[in-house]
């Protein structure tokens, strides 16, 4: 868990692209997780964003 959102970001992103299976990034009592996507359920969270490491896009 953790209270910085930009590391958050980071960390999902990388281990979508490590594990190669969606993720989702989530916040609960104010602070921030990840999970791959499957693992989540029915939790009873705020979902942010879900990292999709099939969905490729260009560079910047």
């Amino acid at each position: 868990m953790s209270h910085d959102l930009s590391l958050a970001q980071s960390n999902a992103f990388e281990l979508a692209r490590t594990l190669m299976v969606p993720v989702t990034l989530f916040k609960v009592d104010g602070a921030y997780g990840v999970l791959p996507s499957e693992e989540l359920d029915d939790a009873d969270v705020l979902i942010v964003h879900e990292y999709d490491p099939h969905e490729f896009s260009p560079a910047h």
